[in-house]
C-alpha cells in the first residue's frame, strides 16, 4: 500500500543524496580482490571514523538523507563485480543502501555485532572512476571496508524451469500460460502495472498515454475488498474480479495480491488499514497454535471468502498469478508479525485449502515473503517474487537482488519483480543477464502525480523511460501476448 511503499522509497531516495570525491584506487587484474578501507572515504552527516586500536571503521549512520560514507574507486577493466561490504550491526537486523555513482543498487544486510560480509553480486562497472558508498535506511552499523571481486559466470541453466506446477494438473489456460512463461523466461520480460481501476484505471491510462497506445502485459489487482471485515464496514463494491475477467478477455494476464484486512473484532482505527500490524491486535502465532479458536474460525472464514472469488475467475477461464501473504518477513503486515513459524503454518493452510479443498488449479503461486528462511518449499511455489523500491529514477537491473533469489529453491523457479517503484531499463537488464520474468510497477504516486489525471508523474519513472521500456522488442506488452484462452470448438 502507498504509505509503506512511500516511506521505504523515500528513505532510499534520501540515501542517494550522499556523494563525495575521494582518493582513487584501482582494480588490477581478473581474479584479484580489491580492498577499499572505509576510513579512506569522507564521512557525511553524523558519521565518523572510529576504531579499537586494531581496526578502524565508520559509524554514526543515524539519519536517512544525511549520514553516509562515500569512497572513489577506479576500475581498469569493464565487467561484472561482486561488491562486498564488511560491516557490523550495532544491535539487531539492519539494512542500508549501497550507492554506486549515486544510485541505489541494493541493500547491505547484517544481523551480527561482529564484522561480517554482505555481498551484492554481479554488478556491472564500466572502466573508469566510480563513487561507491553506503547511505542510511535502518542505520546503526559500523562499516569497515569494501571488497570488489570479478564475478563468476552466470549458471548455464539459470532460465531452465521445470514443467511441473504446484497445483498438479492445472486448468488448460493456466497450463498454457505457465508453459509460455517458461519458454520465454530469460528471452523476454513482461511489462506489468498495479492498477486498482482495472484496464481503464488511471495508471493504465498513463502508460497508454506515455507509449502512444500500449497496455501492460500484466495487470496487478488486489483481493483486499473481499475480506470479511472490509465488507462488514461497507468497503468498496465488487470490482477487482470483473476487472480481471475483462483484462483477460482483452488478451492480458492478471496477478492478484491480497492485503488481508484482519477480522473485525481485532481491528483498531482506522479499520481500513487492518492489514498493517499496528492497526490490528490479531496475533497469528496464538491463532495457529490453537490458543485463539475464534480467531482461527474467522481466519478460515476469510479464506472461504477469497476462495469464492478465485472460483469465479476459474469459472471464467482466468488463470491467476497468485501472490498472497506478501512481504511477510518485514513484519509490517500482521501475517508476518508473529514470525516465520506462524507465517509458514498459514501459508501451508492457505495452499492446502485453496488447492485441495476448493480445487483452484487455475492459480500460479508466487512466494513473496522476501526472507529465504521463510520459504515454504518447492511443492507449494511456482514463481519467486521480490519487491524493490530503489528511489527515484533508478533504472538499474537490480541484479544484486535477482541472483540470491535463484538459490532459494531446490529447483529452478522463475524470478519476478512482483512490485517495483521504477521500471528497470531493459537495456541494462539484458546486458546484465538477470532477466526478471516480469515487472509490475506499483500504482499511485509511482506512476501518477494526480490520481485523477492520466499524465505520468515523472517522479519515479520518466516518460522517456516508459517509452523506451515498452518499445523494446524484448519487452512484452499486452498486444504481444498469444491467446491463452480455451475456445469453444462448436
Amino acid at each position: 500500500m502507498k504509505s509503506v511503499k512511500s516511506s521505504f522509497c523515500g528513505m532510499a531516495a534520501m540515501g542517494m543524496m550522499l556523494l563525495c570525491v575521494l582518493l582513487p584506487v584501482s582494480v588490477k587484474g581478473t581474479g584479484e580482490t580489491m580492498i577499499v578501507e572505509a576510513e579512506t572515504g569522507k564521512p557525511e552527516g553524523h558519521t565518523v571514523i572510529a576504531g579499537d586500536g586494531e581496526n578502524q571503521w565508520v559509524e554514526g549512520f543515524h539519519t536517512a538523507g544525511e549520514d553516509g560514507i562515500t569512497t572513489e574507486v577506479t576500475v581498469s577493466r569493464e565487467g561484472f563485480y561482486d561488491i562486498a561490504v564488511i560491516q557490523a550491526s550495532q544491535g539487531g537486523h539492519k539494512e542500508n543502501p549501497v550507492l554506486l555513482d549515486g544510485r541505489n543498487i541494493g541493500n547491505t544486510v547484517t544481523d551480527d555485532t561482529a564484522f561480517g560480509k554482505s555481498v551484492l553480486e554481479h554488478i556491472y562497472l564500466s572502466a573508469g572512476t566510480h563513487t561507491l558508498g553506503i547511505g542510511t535506511s535502518w542505520g546503526y552499523i559500523r562499516v569497515n571496508r569494501f571488497e570488489l571481486t570479478p564475478s563468476a559466470a552466470l549458471p548455464a541453466d539459470l532460465y531452465t524451469i521445470p514443467e511441473k506446477m504446484s497445483v498438479g494438473e492445472a486448468t488448460p489456460e493456466a497450463r498454457r500460460l505457465y508453459d509460455w512463461l517458461r519458454e520465454n523466461y530469460g528471452k523476454k520480460i513482461l511489462s506489468g502495472q498495479q492498477c486498482d481501476g482495472g484496464m481503464f484505471g488511471m495508471e493504465n491510462q498513463a502508460i497508454w498515454r506515455a507509449t502512444g497506445g500500449d497496455y501492460p502485459a500484466v495487470l496487478g489487482l488486489d483481493m483486499m475488498e473481499y475480506s470479511h471485515s472490509r465488507v462488514e464496514h461497507g468497503g468498496e463494491s465488487d470490482r477487482a474480479v470483473p476487472y480481471a475477467i475483462e483484462y483477460w478477455n482483452k488478451g492480458g494476464i492478471v496477478t492478484f495480491c491480497w492485503h488481508w484486512n484482519a477480522p473485525s473484532p481485532y481491528l483498531k482505527e482506522p479499520w481500513y488499514s487492518g492489514f498493517y500490524t499496528k492497526y490490528t491486535s490479531f496475533n497469528l502465532a496464538r491463532v495457529m497454535n490453537g490458543e485463539d479458536e475464534e480467531g482461527y474460525r474467522l481466519l478460515n472464514q476469510d479464506i472461504d471468502a477469497i476462495a469464492a472469488q478465485l472460483l469465479r475467475l476459474k469459472a471464467a477461464g482466468v488463470p491467476v498469478l497468485w501472490r498472497p501473504l506478501h512481504e511477510a518477513s518485514g513484519g509490517w503486515f500482521w501475517w508476518g508479525a508473529s514470525g516465520k513459524e506462524a507465517y509458514l503454518k498459514l501459508y501451508h493452510l492457505l495452499f492446502d485449502r485453496l488447492t485441495n479443498e476448493y480445487g483452484l488449479n487455475n492459480l500460479i503461486w508466487i512466494w513473496n515473503a522476501q526472507d529465504p528462511d521463510w520459504y515454504p518449499g518447492d511443492d507449494e511455489v511456482d514463481l519467486i517474487g521480490t519487491d524493490i523500491y530503489p528511489g527515484e529514477r533508478v533504472y538499474d537491473s537490480q541484479s544484486a537482488s535477482f541472483l540470491p533469489l535463484t538459490r532459494i529453491a531446490g529447483e529452478r523457479k522463475m524470478i519476478v519483480l512482483s512490485e517495483n517503484g521504477c521500471i528497470p531499463d531493459p537495456e541494462q537488464v539484458f546486458r546484465d543477464g538477470t532477466v526478471w520474468g516480469y515487472w509490475c510497477t506499483w500504482g499511485g504516486e509511482f506512476v501518477l502525480r494526480n490520481t485523477k489525471f492520466n499524465k505520468p508523474s515523472e517522479q519515479y519513472t520518466e516518460t522517456v523511460m516508459i517509452r523506451k521500456a515498452y518499445s523494446d522488442e524484448r519487452v512484452v506488452t499486452r498486444k504481444d501476448l498469444p491467446d491463452f484462452r480455451t475456445r469453444d470448438e462448436k
